[in-house]
């Protein structure tokens, strides 16, 4: 089959495949040729290429209603604030499309807050190489090198300070300060974990100072670290999550969550025109009553054990460095820069991995994704290690 590859704007370096065809943790090009897919859409597609309850809840929402406009309430909206407020122990869900827009919605509502509450306080303070997204704002709140020099001038009222670094945080918390904003693990920076004591103590500190606590859970929320949320390993719980990626199971739907106390919009402070839509909220229903299954839960800290395990004696074999992260969300460190040829001669193998920063490959598998396929996994890295 042939493809005009040549309108696509060129934003990323995409190898010159066509992806044709998923299920569970494979993938098929047109040409018919089979990957294993460990990179999931970015952590995305948490139930794997084609779950049985996605198909389904999109087949039957879409013969009843896909979009009846946010000015109008409808049955899986209210079903999914519900699961998600009464999961979270949080109260008020504002659904939308994105990681970014959740995050640029708990930007918005911070600075609302602090109008209201904090004399006009605005300052957020987050972390050096935090991932909030691409939307103007999230860019000048990530702490990402990258994004430094781009599309200047970023949106004023950030502040960073290094991650895991409790004093520093506590020094850069002013009376302009109306938030701290945190990633529970730091996805694509490299998959680097706040320690859980430090996650802890930030409740402490913005309780504290009066500020509101922000979680960006868009990657790690979902089941990804082997819990529903990934502050619930800690035993603590902001006034702000951010949710996105796997809790559409594919399709773009992502959450703004916020507690009794930090909610203050009101009519027209925020919108969008396929937020909260029938068809979108029907599938994030299913993938939360699938995920939150206590036995499906032990189930990826079960696998997500066993993958840990098996790169750390691969990284023993090979003379590589340290495994991080929690649940299925994992990186391995390598002792060279070569990340983006292991990951590219992985490609070639029949092999999809990520490679976040040079010296690091990351691995976001399907929730569902074996025991036998992690070992697959590792049998074609091993034969693409020695070639970094």
């Amino acid at each position: 089959m042939n493809h005009d590859l040549g309108h696509v704007m060129n934003i990323t370096h995409r190898p010159p495949i066509v992806m044709a065809e998923g299920s569970g943790s494979w993938l098929r090009d047109s040409e018919g040729r089979e990957y294993l897919d460990f990179v999931q859409g970015w952590a995305v597609n948490c139930l794997g290429h084609g779950h049985p309850v996605v198909l389904e809840a999109l087949q039957s929402q879409a013969r009843r209603l896909i979009n009846c406009s946010p000015a109008y309430h409808n049955e899986p909206m209210a079903r999914l604030a519900s699961l998600l407020a009464e999961s979270s122990g949080l109260d008020a869900v504002f659904l939308c499309n994105s990681g970014a827009e959740a995050n640029e919605g708990a930007i918005k509502l911070a600075r609302k807050w602090g109008q209201l509450h904090r004399g006009g306080a605005f300052e957020i303070v987050t972390t050096h190489g935090a991932f909030h997204g691409r939307t103007l704002a999230t860019m000048s709140a990530s702490g990402k090198p990258a994004f430094e020099p781009l599309f200047e001038p970023k949106v004023p009222g950030f502040r960073k300070v290094p991650l895991n670094d409790l004093d520093a945080m506590a020094g850069a918390i002013t009376e302009r300060t109306v938030a701290v904003m945190v990633e529970p693990i730091q996805g694509e920076a490299g998959v680097f974990p706040a320690h859980d004591d430090y996650l802890r103590a930030l409740r402490g500190l913005t309780d504290e100072r009066d500020v509101l606590l922000i979680f960006d859970e868009i990657q790690t929320g979902i089941g990804r670290t082997g819990r529903l949320y990934a502050f619930e390993h800690v035993g603590v719980r902001p006034d702000i999550l951010t949710l996105g990626k796997g809790l559409g199971g594919g399709v773009p739907l992502a959450a703004l969550v916020a507690s009794a106390r930090a909610t203050c919009f009101e009519p027209g402070d925020q919108g969008g025109t396929f937020n909260g839509n029938p068809l979108m909220a029907a599938v994030g229903c299913a993938v939360v009553d699938t995920v939150r299954r206590p036995e499906f839960l032990a189930s990826v800290r079960n696998t997500g054990a066993h993958l840990a395990k098996r790169l750390g004696a691969l990284a023993a074999e090979t003379g590589h460095g340290e495994v991080r992260g929690r649940g299925l969300l994992l990186a391995l460190a390598l002792t060279h820069d070569g990340a983006g040829k292991v990951a590219d001669a992985a490609l070639d193998r029949g092999l999809l991995i990520n490679a976040p920063r040079p010296d690091t490959l990351r691995f976001m598998p399907a929730l569902t994704v074996s025991r036998e396929e992690v070992d697959r996994m590792i049998e074609i890295l091993a034969r693409c290690l020695t070639l970094g």
